[in-house]
């Protein structure tokens, strides 16, 4: 198969192989008709590609008050103000994201914003940190729905990791049905646990007090000493730990193909109401904290305190519990949803195999799927299913990769300067200020907790994206891709056919060889002992009787090597004939079931090998095929081992 390095939006195919995105798909109209059906509409894509972000208010707000806490009862009056802070930072991502959505409908988010406005380098650290968030965000929320599972099922927390690789593998399955597919199944999911959260936050504002601390009853406190005043550098650290709830913020401007057409608009509401509904929550959430002067407890999350508090310790509290549970397990979907779309662009653009870029017919990514799978499955196993493990190294991806977003759409604004372009500017440059001092603080507040290891990755992965840019390149050069070639001229063709014996394969292989050369030559591979010797006799003597005008050569192979032999000679073919081009002709038997092929010796296999590697002969693998109602037939077919 012909490998394409040239235009970024080609890709190589092959016969019966995935046909490769269509780019067009993603524009106003383009992408309606038959494939419309497997594609998101406005809310399907908020069930399928907003989990990451809606289940972070699992995770969010505890990552605050556990910071806080450290200054006792006074630093956790400080949990509304920092949220706060965070909910702005979300309103000027989503308005940023829009603005991507817009400028950018084939998808791709900060990578495609920094390939055209930073440079091949600048996105392609943006691709890498997008792709460690994609991952980690898979790993933990397995890691966090299971955990919810075996709270409340301690007997399972032995088999941790054995559960989360079962969740992994359900929500793989979903996803290769398609993305609308995996977006039905989330839906309802989605929708249980916003509905119950909005419940708790509404019943929870008219309380005047926990109606039950039964959850927490019985659990050391997780306060510290009492303290009368909080340091700018602890503010920062709960401001770092509750960003954490702004991962899954991009994912929609990544997947815009995902969506039916109108894509864009679709993606932008989309966009609006992830925005929307997480600021809700998040300020809700922590409002209650304060109402309810929740202190941390060891052992029982802060949602678990606040459904308590709101609902009481009944049947409420554990459909709660049950949709955070649920939707922390399935929040690997926005992964799934948005990562093989940008390995997709990736692979276009000659930075990842090309294989990522093909489709499957119900538009999945299906390679980008499989290897996110595996990557994700390889994680939790290293971290032994423990969510602690992965949490530090969670949200600085992301924010790297808003920065470099932010500060391309800077540069795209201004190079397009469009109506209204200053607002627009001002708003990009906001985002990248606050999403680069975010990344600075993250990265500083844990990089002892594991964020070295980001800080070494993300270098490690843009090595791998130009070797493998210089690879297609050299290969394209070899091509002369983008070139127009020589006119094609006719060369004297010769075709080497190995064989073992007579029989119907023979003739017909000798046929379909005469069709394509000037000259044949039939080999067959001889050894000394005196066995062989009389086989190779008892072929030479049936030749001369047959009289198939081909000739016939013996090739002597003392150490019983088949591949060698055959590959030596057409190399020397090769030599003695410079201008003819030299195919090998490998007849073999196509068996009527499955099973049968365990019969063969794969003789033709093991010469394909050898001339392959040794020579720069074109191969040829003539099929006979056997069909099951044609009654018994015997073979003694050349390369078979029938």
């Amino acid at each position: 198969m012909a490998i394409h390095v040239g235009k970024p939006t080609a890709v190589a195919q092959g016969p019966g192989q995935e046909e490769p995105p269509d780019a067009g798909a993603t524009g106003s109209g383009a992408g309606s008709g038959a494939g419309d059906r497997h594609k998101l509409t406005a809310l399907q894509g908020l069930s399928a590609l907003s989990l990451d972000a809606m289940a972070s208010v699992a995770y969010g707000p505890e990552s605050i008050v556990l910071v806080l806490a450290a200054a006792g009862a006074y630093g956790l009056g400080f949990t509304l103000p920092v949220t706060l802070a965070i909910a702005a930072l979300l309103a000027v991502l989503v308005a940023s994201y829009r603005q991507v959505i817009a400028a950018f409908p084939d998808g791709g988010g900060s990578y495609a914003v920094a390939k055209r406005h930073l440079g091949r380098r600048t996105s392609l650290v943006a691709a890498a940190s997008l792709i460690l968030d994609y991952v980690l965000n898979v790993a933990v929320s397995v890691t966090a729905g299971v955990a919810a599972l075996t709270s409340a099922f301690p007997s399972l927390h032995g088999e941790r990791v054995w559960n989360c690789l079962a969740v992994l593998v359900l929500v793989t399955a979903v996803n290769l049905r398609g993305v609308v597919d995996s977006a039905k199944a989330f839906l309802v999911p989605t929708a249980l646990f916003v509905g119950s959260i909005l419940a708790m936050i509404t019943v929870g504002l008219f309380r005047d007090g926990p109606v039950s601390t039964a959850s927490a009853a019985g659990h050391a406190s997780a306060l510290g000493e009492g303290a009368t005043a909080v340091g700018a550098l602890l503010l920062l650290k709960a401001f770092a730990a509750g960003c954490s709830a702004l991962t899954g913020v991009e994912a929609v401007a990544n997947a815009v193909p995902s969506f039916r057409a109108p894509a864009a608009r679709r993606a932008q509401r989309t966009e609006v109401a992830l925005g929307a509904l997480l600021g809700v929550m998040l300020i809700g959430l922590s409002v209650l904290i304060g109402r309810f002067h929740l202190q941390p407890v060891e052992g029982v999350t802060v949602l678990a305190q606040l459904a308590d508090a709101s609902f009481g310790h009944n049947a409420a509290f554990y459909v709660v519990q049950f949709a955070t549970m649920v939707l922390l397990a399935l929040a690997a979907n926005t992964s799934f949803g948005g990562l093989p779309v940008l390995m997709s662009l990736l692979a276009r653009h000659n930075h990842l195999p090309h294989v990522f870029a093909l489709k499957a017919d119900r538009q999945v990514h299906r390679h980008g799927v499989v290897w996110l799978a595996l990557v994700s499955a390889a994680l939790l196993v290293f971290s032994g299913g423990d969510t602690n493990t992965l949490v530090p190294l969670f949200a600085i991806g992301v924010f790297v990769g808003f920065t470099i977003c932010q500060v391309g759409m800077v540069r795209h604004w201004y190079g397009e300067r469009p109506g209204g372009w200053q607002t627009k500017a001002a708003l990009n440059g906001l985002g990248a200020l606050l999403t680069g001092v975010s990344a600075v603080v993250v990265t500083a507040t844990k990089f002892t907790e594991g964020a070295w290891l980001i800080v070494l990755a993300l270098p490690l992965i843009v090595l791998v994206f130009e070797k493998i840019h210089c690879a297609y390149a050299e290969i394209g050069e070899r091509l002369e891709l983008g070139r127009v070639p020589q006119p094609p001229h006719r060369a004297p063709s010769l075709v080497v056919v190995p064989v073992s014996g007579l029989s119907r394969l023979t003739c017909q292989a000798l046929t379909a060889a005469r069709s394509l050369g000037d000259e044949v030559l039939a080999v067959t591979v001889t050894h000394p002992a005196a066995e062989d010797r009389r086989s190779a006799e008892a072929l030479r003597r049936d030749w001369e009787l047959w009289k198939p005008g081909v000739e016939l050569i013996e090739l002597s192979s003392e150490t019983r090597s088949l591949g060698r032999p055959v590959s030596a000679y057409v190399r020397k073919l090769a030599q003695s004939h410079p201008d003819a081009q030299v195919t090998v002709l490998i007849p073999e038997t196509e068996p009527a079931h499955l099973w049968q092929r365990l019969l063969q010796n794969q003789r033709g296999s093991v010469v394909a090998h050898a001339v392959r590697r040794d020579t720069d002969a074109v191969i040829c693998r003539l099929r006979f095929r056997i069909t099951a109602d044609a009654g018994p037939r015997v073979l003694d077919a050349p390369f078979t081992g029938s």
